[in-house]
């Protein structure tokens, strides 16, 4: 009977105990790795360029493109930087490789708002591309580089930030305006240009800026024509009688090119629509020329740029005269009109052969012609390259700087530090002391349960091993000794102790043999030999008391995890609670709602529960786990003690008693 006793050994349990062990180890202290591009800045966050369907939705081949990366107080702590952001820095998406910038404005003081460009070479349509940007070193100068920021090829960048309202070229050419605007504090992009057209932009007349028979151009401006005047010129370039001439013409954009021998004009598309910004491009190829409104093409015209080396204006034309009409010589022949009274009488002959100047023809003065209206509104960043930028590049533009930018997302700062430079770094650091304490009660919760569970685990293993080697000798012993149940004692007796000791079976039959020494030594045996019913009972009596004693050493510091699994979440949760009043008590004494001081302290105050449920949901896997194996062997000792005493009671002590004889 006892052979068909359900058998484990101990390598299993030893292997599970560690399997289970490198597990919880594992969760515990297991997080996903954050490099960080340099350690003397203490903070930085990760900026999404979406081009894909949840962003910008763009498909169209983009290219290098600068990126406009707006901070705000909404998504940017400007007290963890310098005033100025001269600590700036901007890293692509490898974290290792440093992008060129320059910042067009950051006032961390104030407005708390930051315009910078980034020069992002490999913005691709469709995906998404990372962008990081690191601060917090207060030894960190000033690193950004406006020309680096611009390719070759770009030849004037105005962002009309400029507090006199002359606007400053941003690439390495130095093409500055002659001419200055009145400056808006509340433009499109910080701070953009007034025109009252009265007195468009003149742009300097340099080499950079001459314009050769067949050259490549892409010219792009952003705009907010004033109600009423949709139509107005926005730039013009001419050298003679050559001329390209970019405007609106009832609120339709175009661009046209003036040669002595012809006009072309791109054609009419739609025209602008609500009062509000917009952004126009034109691309000059070889052989064509196209206008871009808003992202999308508006016209287009075969035509070549001719070349131009004359003056540029931006925001309308300068007075064009009409060609000379030469007027023809007087005949040498020819007797002078005779004064009239109203004419004085010359006071020098007319010489009857006019001198040799004379037979030249003289021109006749030319009257000014009055130039198409200039522009009235507002202005903001004004391009001009020499060469094509692809159309993903203006749609990208439409949605990283227009009204609706949709191009950019920001993360959540990361400050590096001993808890890591993650989120979970963030977290641990805007714990409030009331949920460290907590959070203190919580771990050591949670050492008492692994301690628990770990020992348990051990303990079980080696009492499913000590029980498996008693069977093992139990079954040699009953083979050479049969019913002898003295002779059988004393062949497991010699057994090691310490391994005898670990098995509850050997405790139960060591109990269960003396009991019945007791009785067949103490003449307690019926006349027959036999153990009388009433010594049986009192035997099983005593066995089931060694039952129960061995079930309360199984069970011995389980309670420690039902504590655990009850306690754990509902201490987590007092401590949340708290934390979020604390939180938003400090927010109505301050006055100001700001999600970057509200968003860590909620957060901090969710960790509190977090750590209740990291303590109570190991707990219970390890209780119901020890416990299934608590009941294995429960069952297996309540089996061995209906064997044990039916054996018993089958006439054990009959050999003895005649050998006592």
């Amino acid at each position: 009977m006892i052979d068909r006793l359900p058998r484990r050994g101990g390598q299993f349990g030893r292997s599970a105990c560690l399997t289970l062990l490198l597990f919880c180890v594992f969760c515990i202290v297991a997080r996903p790795a954050h490099a960080w591009w340099n350690g003397d800045w203490s903070y930085r966050m990760k900026i999404v360029a979406d081009a894909g369907p949840k962003g910008a939705n763009i498909t169209a081949p983009i290219g290098r493109t600068p990126v406009l990366i707006r901070l705000h107080s909404g998504n940017f702590n400007f007290a963890t930087a310098k005033d100025d952001g001269s600590d700036l820095r901007f890293i692509a998406g490898d974290d290792r490789t440093p992008l060129h910038y320059h910042i067009e404005r950051f006032d961390g003081l104030i407005d708390q708002v930051g315009l910078i460009w980034v020069d992002v070479p490999d913005l691709a349509p469709g995906v998404a591309t990372p962008i990081y940007v690191y601060w917090g070193n207060k030894n960190a100068n000033y690193a950004g580089d406006n020309h680096a920021t611009y390719d070759a090829d770009q030849l004037l960048v105005y962002h009309f930030s400029e507090d006199n309202g002359l606007p400053k070229d941003a690439t390495g050419y130095g093409n500055n305006a002659l001419t200055a605007g009145k400056r808006d504090n509340a433009a499109l992009i910080g701070y953009g240009v007034r025109l009252d057209g009265t007195a468009p932009i003149r742009l300097p007349t340099s080499p950079s800026l001459a314009i050769a028979a067949g050259q490549t151009l892409t010219w792009s401006l952003w705009v907010h024509p004033d109600a009423g005047a949709n139509t107005a010129i926005l730039y013009s370039d001419r050298d003679g009688s050559n001329a390209l001439t970019i405007g609106l013409d009832q609120g339709v954009a175009y661009a046209r090119i003036d040669t002595q021998d012809a006009t072309s004009r791109t054609t009419a598309g739609p025209p602008l629509t609500g009062d509000g910004w917009h952004h126009i491009a034109v691309t000059a190829t070889a052989d064509h020329l196209t206008v871009y409104v808003d992202g999308q093409p508006r016209g287009d015209v075969a035509a070549t740029l001719p070349a131009l080396a004359g003056q540029a204006v931006l925001g309308g034309a300068l007075p064009v005269a009409p060609p000379v009409t030469p007027t023809p010589a007087p005949d040498a022949g020819a007797t002078p009109p005779a004064p009239t009274s109203a004419s004085p009488a010359p006071t020098t002959p007319i010489p009857a052969t006019p001198p040799a100047a004379a037979d030249q023809p003289t021109a006749a003065p030319a009257p000014v012609v009055a130039p198409p209206p200039n522009f009235i509104g507002e202005m903001d960043e004004f391009d001009l390259s020499k060469s094509i930028r692809l159309p993903g590049a203006f749609q990208t533009a439409v949605a990283n700087q227009g009204p609706d930018p949709k191009l950019l997302t920001f993360d959540v700062a990361e400050e590096a530090s001993i808890f890591g430079s993650g989120y979970v770094g963030i977290i641990v650091r805007a714990v409030s002391p009331d949920a460290w304490v907590v959070i203190g009660l919580l771990g050591i919760m949670s050492v008492i349960s692994w301690w628990v569970m770990l020992g348990k685990a051990i303990y079980l293993s080696r009492v499913n091993a000590a029980n498996a080697r008693f069977r093992n000798s139990l079954r040699t012993a009953q083979a050479t000794h049969g019913n002898d149940t003295q002779a059988a004692y004393a062949d497991l007796s010699r057994i090691p102790p310490k391994v005898m000791r670990a098995s509850p079976l050997f405790r139960l039959y060591q109990l269960g043999a003396e009991e019945l020494n007791e009785r067949l030594h103490g003449g307690l045996t019926q006349d027959n030999g036999m153990l009388a019913p009433q010594s049986i009972a009192a035997i099983r009596a005593a066995v089931d008391a060694g039952l129960v004693r061995e079930n309360q050493r199984l069970g011995r510091t389980m309670v420690m995890l039902t504590i655990a699994i009850s306690g754990g979440p509902f201490l987590g949760l007092l401590g949340t609670v708290v934390g979020v009043m604390i939180t938003f008590a400090a927010v109505a004494q301050a006055g100001d709602v700001n999600i970057n001081a509200i968003a860590p302290g909620i957060s901090a105050a969710l960790l509190a529960t977090v750590a209740g449920l990291a303590v109570a949901i190991p707990a219970l896997f390890g209780y119901n786990y020890l416990l299934s194996r608590v009941r294995e062997i429960t069952t297996d000792m309540a089996a061995f003690v209906d064997m044990l005493v039916t054996r018993l009671g089958e006439g054990v002590g009959a050999p003895q008693t005649k050998a006592a004889e």
